[in-house]
């Protein structure tokens, strides 16, 4: 069974869902390995020090960054640590987008959010509101020790979180040579746009993504095969799942309180105040709220 990269909570407003973070994508890429052809030996690489031809040990290693062409700056791992986001394990959504605003461009990898234990109910409200008004939940994501932009939408039964490009890491494709200006200046006929049309309409079918493989992949796996099939495969047994805390209160949470308070503190054009302070703290959800944030230290449904 897959194992989590993370396990925290997915928020918006008030409301914290206890969510595990799921790899959504499968490499099957065939890994290669170097060898010396004179006696099949492992070729591995050496950290050589530039001037001196000597190996470096790891411990001597420091991170720099290249200014200007051979002008470094060395950085501390205090430097770092510094610069790193500290809202971690968790994903904190901003705002709510239509996702066909969202172009294709901006989409690199997909997770998979998995809800926590007694935490359905509120995975599946976000879910089926989001399927509703065909938004996706925008904010960002720590995964491991970088910050990602991200989507949360629905897929079926599922959440799934798509890491987002930024905006400044997109070529703009204006800065490439491409045709301006439409038919009449290429030229392009009726006839033509009609026989295009048509010949698109008689190649035209469902999107079965299972029906493309990578066919050089299993090719390559086969010649593979003939050359160790005489050879035993030893393979890792799975390791079992890490237990994760219980969240009882998740399901018997007043969810629609929650998002009446997110909607008043928020405020609307009409000016709608937040509730006060007293008259939320009488309110079972909200003291269960303050005693779980002073266990955790932070915000918890």
């Amino acid at each position: 069974m897959a194992r989590p990269i993370w396990t925290g909570t997915l928020s918006f407003g008030l409301l914290n869902i206890p969510v595990k973070l799921m790899t959504g994508e499968r490499r099957v890429d065939l890994h290669f390995r170097m060898l010396d052809s004179r006696n099949n030996a492992p070729i591995r690489y050496e950290r050589v020090n530039a001037e001196t031809g000597e190996e470096v040990p790891w411990k001597e290693i420091v991170k720099a960054f290249e200014y200007d062409k051979g002008s470094y700056v060395v950085l501390e791992e205090s430097d770092i640590a510094a610069a790193s986001p500290d809202h971690k394990e968790s994903v904190d959504i901003d705002t709510f987008v239509d996702i066909e605003s969202i172009g294709p461009e901006f989409f690199e990898k997909p997770y998979v959010l998995e809800p926590g234990k007694k935490a359905e109910k509120g995975y599946v409200l976000l879910r089926e509101t989001l399927k509703r008004t065909g938004q996706a939940g925008v904010g960002r994501v720590v995964i491991r020790t970088r910050e990602y932009l991200a989507a949360v939408v629905p897929k079926d039964d599922a959440l799934m979180l798509l890491i987002l490009r930024f905006a400044q890491e997109l070529v703009d494709p204006a800065d490439y040579k491409l045709p301006e200006g439409g038919l009449e200046k290429w030229k392009i006929t009726a006839r033509e746009i009609d026989m295009a049309k048509q010949l698109i309409e008689s190649m035209s079918s469902k999107w079965e993504p299972e029906d493309y493989k990578d066919d050089f992949r299993e090719r390559l796996t086969k010649v593979i095969e003939d050359r160790v099939k005489s050879k035993n495969v030893v393979r890792k047994a799975p390791t079992d799942e890490d237990n994760l805390p219980e969240n009882a209160a998740t399901n018997v949470i007043d969810f629609a309180d929650l998002l009446k308070r997110s909607l008043e503190k928020k405020g609307d054009k009409g000016g709608a105040k937040p509730a006060p302070a007293k008259k939320a703290a009488k309110k079972a959800p909200a003291k269960k709220a303050t005693a779980a944030k002073k266990r955790t230290g932070r915000k918890s449904a």
